[in-house]
């Protein structure tokens, strides 16, 4: 079967806290170790009540560090929000401690508001451009020691200099970024939780675009999506009625720690809110082992996903750990 992966953000619950978000990370990461999941990542957010994940570098060598077989990795690093040196040093870092277990995801967005994005960037010089392949070939460029002779960065080298990066993904939602991740030689991660692109379309030009790498020689596909799993499909819908109101929060700009299904279910939603929650419902699997495999099974098909990659936003961390036990053992 296709191997299984987590991306973790760190849900914040209403009656938890974000402390304890991290904390419920560092177990779901020694669960999923124990399931055989192939990787774990982390994700970089800021200034979203509900997302306890800001710091994936930090919390990667937590998480490698409990845990034995699982790669770890950033779900992702978004590099407009970091000096290029910075991030490969950091990742080296990782790399010689833990060899053969990192990844280094990229992502293109800044991961928060505008405001936000600017406190994060004010003193590296912002531009209204995007600017992420720029980035992205100055960090290339310090890993393969390319910069010409005369250049102010020609002797700079990222430290431990015997270490080289991790295994570059680029993460993304669109045709721009699938084309992108196979022109540069990346893995692509493709968040299917939230995109509005067609995946098996965006895993297509990703393959019709690649060109072998010092990362990689070959393409890696990773389908990313958001799946929630119970014993029972009753119990599923239940536990996804956080989702739902998370997800209607969110389009009014309202952002809250997760709700409760008691409070999800009781919320008064208007038709609007509904045709959004039946929209976003198209993206997540919601059910029972059996209902949920009905879902992702034509979805991977469609995909050719080489693995699958599960977010799972919930209330309860017991029930998020038995969601993706029983993904496991679905995918055994």
């Amino acid at each position: 079967m296709i191997p299984l992966s987590i991306l973790d953000l760190s849900p914040v619950s209403a009656n938890s806290t974000g402390a304890q978000a991290l904390r419920n990370s560092l177990d779901l990461a020694r669960h999923a170790d124990g399931l055989g999941f192939r990787r774990y990542w982390v994700a970089e957010h800021h200034n979203l009540p509900a997302i306890a994940s800001s710091a994936p570098d930090i919390m990667i060598g937590q998480i490698a560090a409990v845990t034995k077989t699982l790669r770890v990795g950033s779900g992702g690093v978004m590099l407009p929000n970091h000096a290029p040196l910075m991030v490969a040093e950091r990742f080296k870092v990782l790399e010689a401690l833990y060899p053969g277990r990192i990844d280094l995801g990229l992502g293109r967005a800044p991961g928060t508001d505008p405001a936000t994005s600017y406190a994060l960037r004010r003193r590296q010089g912002i531009s209204d451009e995007d600017d992420f392949l720029e980035r992205f070939n100055e960090l290339m460029l310090l890993e393969t020691r390319a910069f010409p002779a005369g250049h102010p960065f020609h002797n700079v080298r990222a430290m431990p200099s015997d270490v080289p990066l991790p295994p570059i993904y680029l993460l993304g939602s669109s045709d721009y970024s699938a084309q992108f991740a196979g022109h540069i030689g990346a893995a692509f991660s493709f968040a299917h939780h939230f995109a509005d692109f067609d995946a098996a379309e965006a895993m297509r030009l990703y393959r019709g675009n690649f060109k072998p790498s010092l990362s990689h020689d070959k393409p890696l596909a990773i389908l990313a999506t958001h799946v929630v799993c119970a014993d029972t499909d009753e119990e599923a819908e239940r536990l996804a009625s956080t989702v739902d109101l998370n997800f209607v929060r969110r389009a009014k700009g309202e952002y809250q720690p997760l709700a409760s299904p008691e409070e999800a279910t009781s919320y008064e939603y208007t038709p609007v809110d509904r045709a959004r929650i039946a929209r976003n419902r198209e993206r997540v699997s919601v059910g029972s082992p059996a209902t949920v495999g009905a879902k992702l099974m034509p979805l991977i098909e469609a995909t050719k996903a080489d693995e699958l990659m599960v977010t799972t936003m919930l209330f309860d961390h017991a029930a998020r750990k038995r969601s993706y036990e029983l993904l496991a053992k679905m995918f055994a």
